[in-house]
């Protein structure tokens, strides 16, 4: 199974591709953790998004499309994938295709996820990440302890700055901008399919299963 899943920040995009990843056997690929391996493995183009990073850019999309060639292209990717959070634009979106017809993968679903804004914000108030190893927790769903402490590392629990509610709104406003037309391109293609996020995570993991049992 080779799925892309889309939808702005807080709508559970993470949780979920965790669950289907472990139930699948088929690997999370989030931009994020991407990124940090590459530059930790020290491939040429991690290091070329390190040094671009570092600079305080963002990495373009042909280095993006680079790293996620070799991610896809390796043996872990063999029996499908799960994309989280690429891609965010209409020429990422292109780019991506073009790479998938390079390699020969047909890509199953998009599936994205639609909640309300309120819901979003709401969310995003209550999250919590580590200073020191990056995790994240949700204070409404797993409560790593009132002295906000990381049970993993013992480090921080800090409310980031572009999780607070003014900035979430703006967060939001650009997403749908730059997505909109993401969306419409993998409907005009017949593989998006919408799937509300708001119910709770296990409800939510049943309705993906269900509907990728019938699709």
């Amino acid at each position: 199974m080779r799925l892309i899943f889309f939808g702005p920040p807080g709508v559970g995009k993470g949780t979920q591709a965790k669950l289907l990843s472990a139930r699948m056997n088929v690997p999370q690929i989030a931009t994020g953790d991407m990124l940090r391996e590459a530059v930790s493995a020290g491939t040429p183009l991690g290091l070329q998004a390190k040094e671009i990073m570092t600079s305080g850019k963002l990495v373009p999309d042909d280095v993006m499309i680079g790293i996620i060639r070799d991610v896809l292209s390796s043996p872990k990717c063999s029996r499908g994938f799960i994309l989280d959070g690429f891609p965010r634009t209409l020429p990422q979106a292109r780019a991506l295709s073009a790479l998938l017809a390079e390699l020969g993968i047909s890509l199953d679903r998009v599936i994205n996820f639609i909640v309300d804004e309120k819901e979003i914000i709401r969310r995003l108030g209550r999250r919590v990440s580590c200073r020191a190893c990056g995790s994240i927790f949700n204070l409404g769903v797993k409560d790593p302890g009132g002295n906000r402490v990381c049970p993993k590392c013992g480090g921080d629990l800090v409310q980031r700055d572009d999780d607070r509610p003014g900035t979430v709104i703006k967060r939001l406003k650009v997403y749908h901008q730059s997505t909109t037309p993401v969306r419409s391109y993998y409907e005009k293609l017949g593989v998006l399919i919408d799937i509300q996020g708001s119910g709770s995570v296990n409800t939510v993991h049943e309705h993906i299963i269900s509907l990728l049992n019938h699709t």
